[in-house]
């Protein structure tokens, strides 16, 4: 088992559950614009949320930001130490460095007594993209051993200035390789690990490769909180994530929506009725599995274990709970039909 660490108020490590995060993308600076955008994250189901600190302006707009909105806020800090000084002093929850690219080991120290001082922890974040030159040269490239050597060279940094609280991350966009790289460094440290493929794509890519990466891990037992990175509006990451925990067991909260992927037997336009389905159910906090199956012949049969369920049929369909038919009702009703019985559980 990890350490655990807060951010926040919220447990990462030490066998608290999985925790979601996302990054917004409005200009820090502008309070407004990335304050709404993080209110409607919280809505989705964001637990901790990230913002970009490139520069005074996006630093000095921490405090407000954090007066109007209700999950820990963690700072990004690239190549200027004393933007992560400005945060700690204004009530960032954690901050998000490589200590490798803050210049002088004096600003790494400066970032770790700051941060101790406040109880803030730091997560440590190493990127394919950004790896060390000398360890390239080493590794002949990026590999695992090459991330994980950065990482572990990085908390030694950290631990030299009496510093502990250490969250690790080490992303690429390659899942065997990013998957690699996380399960070393589960075996040589006991740091609570954020989990991520880095820079994954549009979602229909960037799903696929979080789903193997990041869900192929926590099956693993490895990771303690989790983003997933789309080329997207940042509530899609949620969802997203909220789906690979439910996948890989982590989440009962809310719906599990099974459907056939149909056949020949398919006597109704199940895609368009199963994604209308999964629309109605995204604010459902119930813990039942709900069935669209696409024939009467071996839909209920098949769907037995679902709380609640429809199987299509010609011009009607049917309704059945725990595999036994409830009753019938016309193609067009049957979404309305399934809902209502939804509400009576």
């Amino acid at each position: 088992m990890t350490k655990q660490l807060f951010v926040g108020n919220v447990p990462v490590g030490g066998g608290a559950p999985v925790s979601i995060q996302s990054m917004c993308n409005t200009k820090t600076h502008d309070v407004d614009a990335t304050v709404e955008q993080i209110l409607r994250l919280e809505d989705a189901g964001c637990e901790i949320i990230r913002v970009a600190i490139p520069d005074e302006a996006a630093a000095l707009a921490v405090d407000r930001i954090k007066e109007k909105i209700h999950i820990p806020l963690i700072a990004d800090i690239h190549f200027n130490f004393r933007y992560a000084l400005m945060c700690a002093e204004r009530g960032i929850d954690a901050i998000r460095i490589n200590p490798g690219n803050i210049g002088a080991v004096e600003n790494v120290k400066a970032v770790a007594d700051a941060c101790r001082q406040r109880n803030i922890p730091i997560r440590i974040g190493v990127n394919g993209g950004s790896l060390e030159k000398e360890l390239r040269a080493k590794y002949g490239g990026v590999t695992a051993e090459a991330l994980v050597e950065s990482a572990m060279g990085h908390v030694a940094l950290l631990n030299r200035f009496d510093f502990d609280d250490i969250c690790i991350s080490v992303k690429c966009s390659d899942v065997p390789l990013t998957m690699a790289a996380y399960r070393l460094l589960s075996d040589q440290t006991d740091y609570p690990l954020h989990l991520g493929v880095t820079e994954a794509g549009t979602p229909s890519m960037g799903m696929v490769k979080s789903a193997m990466g990041i869900g192929g891990l926590l099956c693993m037992g490895i990771g303690d909180t989790i983003r997933v990175t789309l080329t997207a509006d940042p509530v899609e990451e949620i969802y997203a994530a909220q789906k690979i925990l439910k996948a890989a067991g982590l989440r009962k909260e809310g719906v599990n929506l099974i459907a056939c992927p149909t056949c020949g037997r398919t006597r109704i336009d199940l895609i368009p009725i199963a994604e209308e389905v999964e629309r109605r159910l995204a604010n459902c906090d119930k813990n039942i599995t709900v069935a669209v199956m696409g024939c009467v012949v071996n839909g209920p049969g098949e769907a037995a274990a679902a709380d609640i369920g429809i199987a299509g049929g010609k011009g009607e369909g049917l309704l059945f709970r725990k595999g036994e038919v409830l009753y019938k009702v016309p193609q067009e009703r049957l979404v309305d039909a399934l809902m209502e019985e939804i509400q009576k559980l």
